[in-house]
């Protein structure tokens, strides 16, 4: 009993120990000063779980492949028929062969058949040590050129390409969304920074109020103007807490490690300078991006194989314009004697048909080049979309570029006009409504700078989801 108990304790240490272990080694990262936007961006490239499942297109695809390769697997066959009735052996067939199909309509067959019994075909008769055949089918119509196998390993071969496409396509979709969460917890972050900052200037000023009144030195209504700037600081701190609380909340929708789902410690803060790096982790500069070459453009890629898949469709569908013509041959030989080449032993078969009036042949054609006609205007259209996307993203960018000097000037006027108006305060030129007015415009207008620096984080994330490059 007493061990029992021991071997329980050991295995309950043993398991916290674990947990804590493994939770320090998950919350390390999380729990520094600063998470950039770059490294937040790396997580979610490497463990993010819609970001692997975007990766299962290639998997699915190089599947798909095998599948279309197995056409061209060799076959081994046997058909083995046998009667007996009363004692009698009314007959025993073996038909064996051993097929390799090949590449245009080619197909090799090795085989050996063995016929028994009293009753049988006498076409199928054959000597006491069986026979033996080596021959070749090709098909000199229909299927020389291309058949369905040759079409469906062109088309894994082509899905392959396709699914890389989609998979890009699939993965920008989910970073574009982590980093409207990263800029949305930033946002949230510094506007909760910046009314705790403003409270405490608040708080400090009406301490100041009470202390001249109590002096009178001013007016007793000071102390109500500057306790009303004070409650405002703190009911808008207070919101501002909301809001950075639930962005960072989903902000952790987006950061994993391996199968486990992190959550950002209290100390954690965004990365204070990303105004400086955000294009050279985009690569979204205009320098870099260059509108009139979009053949590399997942979207462009994905159009040009699907036009690829019909082109095989459409030359599957002109292959059947021609006749059916197969001509087989066979040399055969008993094994003893198979040595030794007599031309006289073989077996020889032709297999010819066409259709009289080719409708149903000569519809399936031309449907197949209308669909290769439509993707083409399809094509030409989503170039265009496009190029004029990225352009109205990029006159987008270079917009919020000169808001955010012309906001980041009008912060410094405001900043000029309270420093003023607090100096004209100590001489007793000025004051505390005047001075709420100024830190209010200021305050406000640092929000506008808060609010449109946010504005041109998005537009950078607008323009790389367009660009659809997530490698």
């Amino acid at each position: 009993m007493e061990k029992r108990k021991n071997k329980l304790r050991w295995t309950v240490l043993f398991s916290v120990l674990f947990l804590f272990g493994f939770s320090a080694i998950y919350s390390q990262d999380f729990n520094k000063e600063e998470l950039s936007y770059s490294e937040f961006l790396g997580y979610v490239k490497k463990y993010h779980p819609l970001v692997k499942q975007a990766n299962l297109e290639i998997t699915n695809a190089q599947a798909a492949l095998m599948l279309a390769r197995g056409g061209f697997d060799p076959k081994i066959e046997v058909d083995y028929n046998k009667k007996e009735f009363k004692g009698t052996e009314y007959y025993s067939l073996l038909n064996s062969s051993f097929k390799i199909p090949t590449w245009y309509g080619i197909e090799i067959k090795a085989g050996f058949d063995d016929t028994d019994g009293q009753y049988y075909n006498p076409q199928n008769r054959t000597p006491d040590n069986g026979l033996t055949s080596l021959g070749i089918s090709v098909a000199l119509g229909q299927g020389m050129f291309i058949n369905q196998r040759m079409a469906d390993v062109r088309e894994g071969k082509l899905q392959l390409k396709l699914s890389d496409a989609q998979r890009k396509l699939k993965a920008i979709e989910v970073l574009y969304k982590a980093s409207e969460a990263y800029f949305e917890w930033r946002k949230s972050y510094n506007e909760a920074e910046l009314y705790k900052r403003y409270l405490g200037f608040a708080s400090t000023r009406f301490q100041g109020v009470k202390k001249l009144i109590e002096l009178g030195d001013a007016p007793a209504i000071d102390s109500v103007e500057a306790g009303i700037t004070v409650r405002n600081r703190e009911l808008n701190l207070e919101n501002g807490n909301l809001k950075l609380a639930k962005a960072k909340l989903y902000l952790s929708n987006y950061l994993w490690i391996e199968n486990v789902p992190v959550e950002l410690g209290d100390i954690v803060k965004p990365e204070e300078n990303l105004i400086l790096t955000l294009e050279e982790t985009l690569r979204t500069d205009a320098m870099m991006v260059n509108v009139e070459t979009l053949d590399s453009h997942p979207k462009i890629q994905a159009l040009e194989t699907k036009m690829s898949m019909l082109e095989v469709n459409r030359q599957l569908k002109a292959n059947s314009l021609l006749p059916k013509l197969n001509v087989g041959y066979n040399y055969i030989s008993e094994p003893k004697y198979f040595d030794s080449f007599n031309a006289d032993d073989y077996k020889f078969n032709i297999d010819f048909s066409i259709p009289i009036f080719l409708r149903k042949e000569r519809g399936s054609l031309k449907m197949a080049k209308i669909k290769i006609q439509d993707l083409k205007y399809d094509i030409e259209q989503q170039r265009l979309e496009l190029k004029n996307k990225i352009k109205a993203q990029q006159t987008e960018i270079a917009s919020l570029k000169r808001q955010k000097n012309v906001i980041d000037n009008l912060v410094k006027d405001y900043m000029t006009m309270l420093n003023s108006e607090e100096k004209l305060f100590s001489f007793g030129e000025s004051s505390i409504f005047l001075i709420n007015s100024r830190e209010n415009n200021l305050v406000s207008a640092k929000l506008s700078q808060i609010s449109i620096e946010n504005q041109f984080y998005i537009s950078n994330a607008e323009l790389y989801k367009i660009l659809a490059n997530p490698d």
